[in-house]
């Protein structure tokens, strides 16, 4: 006795019997037949979908007077850079 209404595993082989694998096959358009009877059944549904809460916002962040604090930069100062070296070995 055969199961053909469980979905195999993506490695294992097709159902339909081609030979390939279940993700190379058939799992993209029996992805797209699960997903055409959810909508289906969401849409004949009688109760309206729950209301889903607000994002959270975030208060804008306090504006400092502190004058070593740059919006640029992190830190007191950036790192100095030395040149790179040219020439030959």
């Amino acid at each position: 006795m055969t199961a053909t209404s469980a979905r195999p595993g993506r490695n294992d082989p097709c159902h339909c019997g081609s030979g390939r694998k279940y993700k190379q096959c058939c799992l993209e358009k029996d992805e797209a037949a699960t997903r055409a009877a959810h909508a289906e059944a969401v849409a004949l549904s009688p109760e309206p979908a729950p209301d889903l809460p607000k994002p959270r916002t975030r208060p804008p962040k306090h504006k400092t007077e502190q004058p070593w604090k740059k919006a640029t930069t992190r830190g007191f100062q950036s790192p100095v850079r030395t040149p790179r070296k040219v020439g030959g070995g």
